[in-house]
């Protein structure tokens, strides 16, 4: 009998962060998996690029690629998917605010199903009410809501805590990736 081919669901947005997302699905369509970007809505979303200036307290955003969405968060199932990636970006702004998304969140959690968030995708995390005790790592600038949420915030490229895995920002994809096949190659 044939393996079965694996799959992760990639959540972003609009003002999701484009090199994150084009990275994930690449990286993960490299190892066999399927990836699916979804959304609120089946569309071409307008990504975006962050980068960090010289001077600037924080990071900067311009217009990044067009990226098609697979499918509408309205149509997933947890039991199609083996994994969940949340991007960055300021998508999470508003995703987490969207309670099927964050329903299927807890489920993925509730099933013990692998969790991997970068950058600001940990404010979907946080809004599921999912953290609380755990270890994790974002961007800097949100380690406050993660401290606020009962998790503890470590200032490391990329956590593993049970079934989360999580990353600072794209500039953390080396150790973040890593982590994630080492931890998939296991199972």
């Amino acid at each position: 009998m044939a393996n079965k081919r694996k799959k992760i669901l990639i959540v972003t947005d609009d003002a999701g962060e484009s090199y994150e997302i084009l990275y994930a699905k690449h990286r993960f369509e490299e190892e066999g998996w399927t990836a699916h970007i979804g959304a609120t809505k089946k569309k071409r979303l307008n990504g975006v690029i962050h980068d960090f200036e010289p001077g600037w307290n924080t990071y900067i955003e311009r217009p990044g690629y067009l990226i098609k969405a697979d499918v509408s968060l309205n149509q997933v199932k947890t039991p199609n998917y083996d994994a969940v990636l949340l991007i960055g970006g300021r998508a999470p702004e508003f995703l987490r605010h969207n309670s099927k998304l964050l329903n299927l969140i807890r489920d993925f959690n509730k099933k013990g199903k692998w969790i991997f968030s970068i950058c600001h995708g940990i404010q979907i995390m946080i809004a599921a009410g999912i953290t609380e005790g755990r270890n994790l790592t974002c961007y800097t600038n949100i380690q406050f809501e993660v401290e606020q949420a009962g998790a503890h915030w470590v200032d490391k490229e990329s956590i593993i805590d049970g079934n989360f895995i999580t990353a600072q920002t794209w500039e953390s994809h080396p150790e973040f990736y890593r982590d994630i096949f080492k931890e998939l190659n296991k199972r």
